[in-house]
């Protein structure tokens, strides 16, 4: 008896590991019994999928790149992206949509938005209307002026108050997570005390 792939991931902890990028596929016409298929990243990340049947690994870490399992002997092999489009396009539409991500910058050591939000704040609110139920993770974050402490509070804080923007545009607040990060991710990594507009900001993911 055969035994089916095991798609472990490897790569940077974190990395995303689901339909968008590694497509696991049963029931193929025999000799193959399974078929694992490394599909790129929607922002053209690099990926990658290590598949395991018995003792036998296979690493997949190019886009199309496919491991097949025949007969019980696992067996590297390759496609295209026109080949997955005829072949699994019922199954590729089925994929959730990749999560939208929108930056809103803040001013310095404040809660209030920075001159330039309000472009992205029209297209976050466009987005949130042509979603009937999003999950939205909102993410604040500071520069490295002032104290840990404090700027873990300040990001929060931050968070928050885009929060209560996404409850008036109409999203449900048990929708809605919040978490601060204070200085700890930097879009721009600075010296301590550096006050960098870039990194004066909230992160907003939609799915």
């Amino acid at each position: 008896m055969s035994r089916r792939p095991n798609p472990r991931r490897t790569g940077q902890p974190g990395a995303p590991l689901a339909l968008a990028a590694a497509l696991a596929l049963a029931g193929c016409a025999a000799p193959v019994s399974d078929r694992v298929i490394l599909l790129p990243q929607p922002d053209g990340a690099p990926s990658a999928v290590e598949v395991g049947a018995g003792a036998q690994r296979l690493r997949l870490d190019r886009p199309y790149a496919v491991a097949e399992l025949r007969g019980g002997t696992l067996a590297p092999a390759s496609t295209d992206a026109a080949a997955v489009r005829q072949q699994y396009g019922l199954l590729l539409s089925q994929q959730p949509a990749a999560p939208r991500h929108f930056t809103l910058p803040f001013e310095s050591n404040a809660q209030r938005l920075a001159p330039g939000a309000e472009p992205v704040l029209a297209e976050l609110r466009a987005a949130l209307a042509a979603m009937p139920a999003p999950e939205v993770v909102v993410t604040g974050h500071t520069d490295r002026v002032g104290s840990l402490e404090a700027n873990d509070r300040l990001s929060l804080a931050r968070a928050e108050a885009v929060r209560e923007l996404l409850v008036a545009a109409g999203v449900g607040r048990t929708q809605i997570s919040v978490v601060g990060r204070g200085e700890r991710e930097p879009l721009v990594p600075t010296a301590d005390e550096v006050a960098e507009p870039r990194n004066r900001r909230v992160e907003i993911k939609l799915r």
